[in-house]
């Protein structure tokens, strides 16, 4: 038996994950005044310094959602266990679902910088 998960849920979660993290991402202008001897493109001056999330808080906000998701397929089927009225069993499977992919989505990232913190300790100095 295989695993389906629904593509366009899944599509539509990930861009939401891209759309989040590219606010971080932004481009900071340059000055109105270019440098000498440079045109100026019309660059908009910055009007404050925005404050962007460390590596370690990414993850850790990452970290957190999985154990949301897994924490909400758990209370959904312990609910659709006791027979509580409104948990129908379709949803119970797909929030099930949700955390597993999540979770191992999580796991290949984790693995992922494992080998890459791997690769950068074998370097030669």
């Amino acid at each position: 038996m295989t695993d389906r998960v629904d593509i366009s849920r899944l599509l539509g979660d990930m861009r939401a994950l891209k759309a989040q993290t590219q606010v971080f991402q932004r481009p900071q202008g340059v000055g109105d005044t270019p440098a000498p001897g440079m045109r100026n493109l019309g660059a908009l001056p910055v009007e404050g310094t925005v404050k962007t999330p460390s590596f370690g808080d990414l993850m850790t906000q990452a970290v957190n959602k999985v154990n949301e998701v897994q924490k909400a397929s758990s209370s959904m089927a312990d609910a659709y266990e006791r027979g509580v009225a409104g948990v129908d069993i379709t949803d119970v499977m797909i929030a099930s679902q949700k955390a597993s992919v999540s979770f191992q989505a999580m796991v290949q990232v984790r693995n992922k910088l494992i080998d890459a913190y791997r690769d950068v300790m074998n370097m030669p100095i």
